[in-house]
């Protein structure tokens, strides 16, 4: 679920009914207040094996990256300061956009498209995810659904739910898959 959808439910489970936009813009704005805090002191935040040296071979690799999450875009972002990884991500799509976890992806991809001034053929795009959930998103946005087995779900389950590829683990090359854009 995306942090609106995740917003309105729980308001609805505490406070008895849904609620107005008043209260869900309360409700967001408390949140991103307090994120900082709870992400600087969480002892759960790890980062996936292989980030740190994956994502800086891609860029200088050629390929323009970009995240999509169900978070809203100023979580995300705060999410990704603590392990310094912001500085790799030029666009996204959010929970921000919409509940729907294609429309977000393919929201990502027109993002793509316009910094490159060019519109993406979403059948190059590689989508990375760690769920099922990611891999339904890529397809709905007509892209490559690369699973990785990083402990939410197994190599097996990701290809089960139609997983284009699965790695057992982030650095597994995928050949002659990925190409920077030309």
């Amino acid at each position: 679920m995306t942090d609106p959808v995740v917003g309105r439910l729980t308001f609805k489970a505490v406070i008895g009914h849904e609620p107005s936009a008043q209260e869900l813009a309360r409700v967001v704005s408390h949140y991103l207040m307090r994120l900082p805090e709870e992400v600087a002191s969480s002892s759960g935040y790890k980062v996936l094996a292989g980030v740190d040296e994956l994502l800086p071979r891609l860029c200088k690799a050629d390929f323009l990256l970009g995240i999509t999450t169900g978070a809203v875009e100023a979580a995300a972002h705060i999410k990704l300061a603590r392990a310094k990884l912001n500085r790799f991500f030029s666009f996204g799509g959010y929970g921000s956009d919409s509940a729907d976890r294609g429309e977000l992806t393919r929201k990502a991809i027109d993002r793509a498209s316009e910094i490159l001034g060019l519109t993406l053929d979403s059948q190059r795009v590689l989508v990375v995810g760690d769920t099922p959930n990611d891999i339904a998103a890529a397809h709905a946005a007509g892209a490559i659904g690369v699973g990785v087995a990083s402990g939410h779900s197994s190599k097996d389950e990701l290809l089960q739910a139609g997983a284009d590829y699965a790695l057992e683990f982030l650095l597994e090359e995928l050949p002659g898959v990925a190409e920077p854009v030309s």
